[in-house]
Parts: C-alpha cells; sequence; structure tokens
C-alpha cells in the first residue's frame, strides 16, 4: 500500500512538474510577442537609437533551439527592409529628430545591403536631420554605414582598420592525403573553384585571376560609395598608411579626416543630447531615444494599391524546407504556388541573396516560377549581394534581372564531390569483399572506391546539367551559346561587369524591381505596395528566438571582434567537412561567394557544427 502511494506522488509530481512547464512556456510566448512588437505610443521626441548588434540580412530567421541553448554569442540579425523602412519614417517623422548608429556591434552584412542603408541614411540627412555614428572601431562594413552620418565618433581608445575584401581561403588536400581518403572530383568550369579546397593545396591561376577582377571591383565600389558619402577625408592615403607615425591610431584616424570627432560614450551622448533632448533620468549623456521597433509600429507599412508578391531566396538553396539561414526548395516553391493560385496578385519579384546550392532544389525553384509565367504573371528577378550559381540558376525563370554594382553573380558551373575511404580504411586493417551483379552495383561504395563506369556515369551527369545551365541562360538572356560559354565556365562577376556581359538585364535595387513588375502588369507603380511571401516561425522557434539572449560578448572590444572573424574559419572548416559528408552529390554553388560578410562562427557554433558532422 505504501509502495502504490509513493508511486502516486511521484506521478502527482510529475504532473505538476509538466504544468508549471507549460505556465512558463506560455507566459514566455506572451512575453516574446510583446518583445517583438513595438508600441505605437512609446515614440516620444528624441533620437532614434539604432543599436546594430548583428548582421544586415535580407530575410530573418528565428534561431536554431540548439544554437540558443549552446549560448550562440552573436547578436540578433536585423532586417535590411525593416531597417530601411525605419529611416524613411525617420526622415519625415517630426518627433525623430536625429538618427544614432551605434556599430560597436555591428557585424557585417553584404555589401549592397549596407549601400542600400547608406541610402536610406542619406535620405534622413537630406530631411535636415543629423545622422551620428558611434563605435569603439571602423571594419570596412561598418564605415561604409558610418561615412553617410553626419558626425563619425570614435572611442580614445579605438582605431578604424580598413582591409578590403579577400582572404584565405582552407585547402585540404594535404589532409586528406594524410587521413588516406580519397575525394572524387567531377566537374565542368575552368574557374569552378568550389571543389578546389579537396583537390589543390592552393588556389589555381584561374580561381585566382577570377578573384582577383571581382575583388577589384568590389574594393573600388566600396571606396566610391565612401568618397560619395564622406568626401572630407584622406582615404586612399590612410589606405595606403594605416599606421599611425605617433602610435596614437584614433587621433590619427581623426587627422586624416577618416573620423570627425573623438569622445568616449558620454561625451557622444551628450552631444546627442543636446539635439535630441534629455531623457527623463535627468542624467547629461542620456538622450531621449527612440526604440525601432517602436517607430515601425508607429509608421505602419503601406497597404494601399495593388500587391506586388516578394518571395526571398536568401542562403544556400538545401533540399526539402527552409532551415535557419538557408532557403529550402520546397519552402521557395510552395510561397510561389501560393502567389500563384492568388488571383489579386498581378506581379512577382524573385529577390534573390544566395551563392547557391542544390541542383535539384534550384530546379524546383525555377519550374515553379514557370507555373507563375505560365500564367502570364511578370517576373522581375532583384539580385542582393550574391546571386550566383544556383542562385543564378533560377533567375533565368525572370523577365528581367537587375543587379547592382556590388553583386556578385555568375558562377555557371557545375560539380560534384563523393568522398570514398578505402585507403582510410586500409590503415586501419580494416578490408573489404563481396559481389556484383552489374558494374554499378553498390555504387558509389565509399568502402572500396569508385568504379570507372561509376565515374563516367556522374561526370556525364554533371556535363548535361551544366549544357542546361547553359542552354537556360542563352534563352533567358537571348545570348548565343557560344557566348554564354565563354562568360560561363564558373567563373563570378561583379554586378557592373556581368551587365556588360549581359548576363543580366540592368542595374536597379530591390524598389527598382517592384516598380518594373508593376510596369510590366499595366499598373502605375506609384499605386502598388510590396507583400513579402513568407513562412511565419513555429512554436519551438519563437521560443528559441526568446531564449537565444544576446551575450555581453557580442559587444565587445574592437580587436577582438577583429580576431574573432578570423578564429571562426576553424568552425568553418568543420562546416566544410559536414557539407563534403552531407550535401548533395552534385550542386551549384560558389566558392567565392562567401567572401560577402557572413555571421562569423563562434566558439559555440564551430561545437554544434562538430556534433552535427558526427551525428550526420
Amino acid at each position: 500500500m505504501a509502495f502504490g502511494w509513493q508511486i502516486w506522488r511521484i506521478i502527482v509530481a510529475i504532473k505538476d512538474f509538466m504544468v508549471l512547464v507549460a505556465l512558463l512556456l506560455f507566459f514566455a510566448l506572451i512575453y516574446a510577442g510583446l518583445s517583438a512588437s513595438g508600441n505605437v505610443g512609446g515614440v516620444h521626441p528624441g533620437a532614434l537609437l539604432l543599436k546594430l548588434d548583428g548582421r544586415i540580412v535580407e530575410q530573418t530567421t528565428a534561431p536554431d533551439l540548439t544554437q540558443s541553448l549552446a549560448g550562440d554569442e552573436d547578436g540578433q540579425d536585423i532586417q535590411l527592409r525593416d531597417l530601411v523602412r525605419a529611416l524613411d519614417a525617420a526622415a519625415s517623422d517630426s518627433r525623430v529628430k536625429a538618427v544614432v548608429l551605434d556599430l560597436s556591434g555591428f557585424q557585417g552584412g553584404g555589401q549592397v545591403a549596407l549601400e542600400r542603408v547608406g541610402a536610406a541614411l542619406d535620405g534622413v540627412r537630406n530631411a535636415k536631420k543629423p545622422v551620428f555614428a558611434y563605435s569603439g572601431g571602423y571594419d570596412d562594413a561598418a564605415y561604409l554605414l558610418a561615412a553617410h552620418a553626419s558626425e563619425i565618433w570614435l572611442d580614445p581608445m579605438g582605431f578604424a582598420v580598413f582591409a578590403g575584401p579577400g582572404g584565405q581561403h582552407l585547402y585540404y588536400k594535404g589532409l586528406i592525403d594524410k587521413l588516406g581518403a580519397n575525394v572524387h572530383v567531377y566537374r565542368v568550369g575552368k574557374y569552378k573553384s568550389f571543389v578546389e579546397p579537396y583537390t589543390r593545396t592552393n588556389a589555381s591561376p584561374e580561381a585566382k585571376e577570377a578573384n582577383r577582377v571581382l575583388l577589384t571591383a568590389l574594393y573600388n565600389d566600396w571606396v566610391d560609395n565612401v568618397y560619395v558619402a564622406h568626401p572630407n577625408q584622406r582615404l586612399k592615403e590612410y589606405l595606403t598608411h594605416p599606421q599611425a607615425p605617433d602610435g596614437d591610431l584614433a587621433g590619427y584616424a581623426r587627422k586624416m579626416g577618416v573620423v570627425d570627432r573623438l569622445g568616449d560614450p558620454y561625451a557622444f551622448g551628450a552631444r546627442v543630447a543636446s539635439l535630441a533632448g534629455n531623457d527623463d533620468d535627468g542624467v547629461a549623456s542620456h538622450y531621449a531615444a527612440i526604440r525601432m521597433a517602436d517607430l515601425l509600429a508607429a509608421n505602419p507599412a503601406e497597404h494601399q494599391g495593388a500587391p506586388i508578391a516578394v518571395v526571398t531566396v536568401a542562403g544556400d538553396i538545401i533540399d526539402g524546407k527552409s532551415v535557419g539561414d538557408s532557403a529550402g526548395g520546397d519552402t521557395i516553391a510552395h510561397q510561389i504556388e501560393r502567389v500563384v493560385a492568388d488571383k489579386s496578385v498581378r506581379a512577382l519579384v524573385l529577390r534573390v541573396d544566395s551563392p547557391g546550392g542544390s541542383v535539384a532544389a534550384s530546379e524546383k525553384i525555377r519550374l515553379a516560377l514557370m507555373q507563375a509565367k505560365a500564367r502570364h504573371m511578370p517576373i522581375i528577378a532583384s539580385m542582393g549581394s550574391v546571386a550566383a550559381s544556383g542562385g543564378y540558376w533560377i533567375t533565368t525563370a525572370a523577365d528581367t534581372v537587375l543587379a547592382e554594382p556590388a553583386t556578385i553573380t555568375g558562377s555557371i558551373g557545375v560539380f560534384g564531390i563523393i568522398p570514398t575511404f578505402e585507403k582510410s580504411l586500409a590503415k586501419l586493417g580494416i578490408t573489404h569483399d563481396g559481389l556484383a551483379a552489374t558494374a554499378l552495383s553498390g555504387q558509389p561504395d565509399i568502402f572500396s572506391g569508385t568504379t570507372k563506369d561509376m565515374d563516367t556515369l556522374v561526370q556525364t551527369e554533371i556535363n548535361a546539367i551544366y549544357k542546361r545551365f547553359v542552354m537556360l541562360v542563352s534563352q533567358s538572356r537571348h545570348l548565343p551559346v557560344a557566348t554564354v560559354e565563354d562568360n560561363a565556365q564558373g567563373r563570378v562577376w561583379a554586378g557592373s561587369d556581368a551587365l556588360k556581359l549581359k548576363l543580366v538585364n540592368g542595374m536597379g535595387t530591390l524598389d527598382d524591381a517592384i516598380a518594373e513588375a508593376a510596369r510590366r502588369a499595366g499598373l502605375n507603380p506609384e499605386a502598388v505596395h510590396p507583400v513579402y511571401i513568407e513562412d511565419s516561425p513555429g512554436v519551438l522557434q519563437t521560443l528559441s528566438a526568446w531564449f537565444n539572449i544576446p551575450h555581453t560578448h557580442a559587444n565587445t572590444d574592437p580587436l577582438t571582434r577583429l580576431v574573432r572573424m578570423h578564429t571562426g574559419q576553424l568552425g568553418q572548416a568543420l562546416a566544410d567537412v559536414q557539407n563534403l559528408i552531407a550535401a548533395p552529390v552534385v550542386q551549384v554553388r560558389c566558392l567565392d561567394c562567401p567572401l560577402t560578410p557572413t555571421r562569423p562562427h563562434t566558439p559555440g557554433q564551430t561545437w554544434q557544427t562538430l556534433l552535427r558532422a558526427i551525428m550526420s
């Protein structure tokens, strides 16, 4: 009897615990919803504070639950269109007296996205409102925004370091040889450098030449944008001689006109308060600040006129549903199908910010777009910071493709990778034996290697996909096949060069693409509004976002952030190993495209990546 009573007490305790957890989750969801939404009545006269502790991205996603529990140290992503809309509202809202850019924890973004924010900052200044930028240290990405400010402030203990685009890639051929592994590579295109880390110990001359042209175009675009935004500086001299003769890095940046003023956060706050007003707490250095979420809530997006659907493809294109920062072929195709089924939508804009990925997923997205085309719906492709390989493949369904000068595009090439471990197993004394009914039985065999027939089959498939890729580009861009062949070969181009080669139809922003879609649909561009087609996060994703509280590490000193950008390559190496094992065999993926700023791998992410690689 006593034993039964103890069991009953345990069951009741478990029940009470589960009820308590359910209540906590319920209130957490309510709190997360209230925190994410702005307060319409919370906008009082002051300065719009944009504390950019994270990346600027085309489309935000709720953090992965494992990332949250592992203590991901990154800040939250900032959605480009929300940031631009907030700045546009700041320009016209009389309650906003100034805009403050706090770039102390900024983690970058694609060059095209940063330039779009810069243009929005120019709009604020054109409205005769000051823009203040502050940071303990400026890198290329942060300065591309800060250059558009009325006053650029730097902490006296900080510095400004501009490295330019580019950097080192890891090559695994030596490690693969030591392990005795065998990587079978199938490729088309002499510039398709994605496979080179697995086949070489350094970059090929062709890859270096293509990279040189691309990096030069991106660098020149950065310099031109900064010079136009902040002309009173000796930038070229500073880039050539970045070392301060007297060791005072901050003072040297001020002397060269790279920054306008030096001051600690208290001095900076007092300066903003002198124009925007003080906070109610009475502290002289505390200015009246307006949250971005509150300003957006008080200035809702326009929904007048005809809807223009915008489908965003951001991140690696993967098979199945979208996960994290990736774009799932099934998810994007379903979004396009929803647009096709909506009779009120007259045109579609495809916003692409992707280096490509799975061939099958890319083709699934393209076929969904062709359904929209069959309904005579105009399709305009708008390229963001990168639209290459699979990201370029899907744009071939568009009537018009618009890029921007700093867009990374092209990479018309196909490759496949199959790793086998027959030599590795032999080193461990593990042998293999068996019977095969045909030349392809058991192939591809990761234990005994691939056969010549298997190699021929895969290479034939790669050749066929490449031929299809070239044909799609030829038909969509109205170019001779021979011309596409000359400009293809897996080579990557900046948007300005892609226009010269007729790989894109013109230069233009997302707003330009929406206007062009309206015109092609017979609508007045001034009487339409964009409708962004995206999936709402589930309950677990929402909870994950709530639990992912940014750590103080994210807003650390500039030198530490600079070093972390490079130590994060360890996590990237593990991700490359995971990709080699788990990714589709045949891919249209661009190696050079990760040169655009992405979320750096933190120690937490590195262990997550290692764990997932092992579990794969």
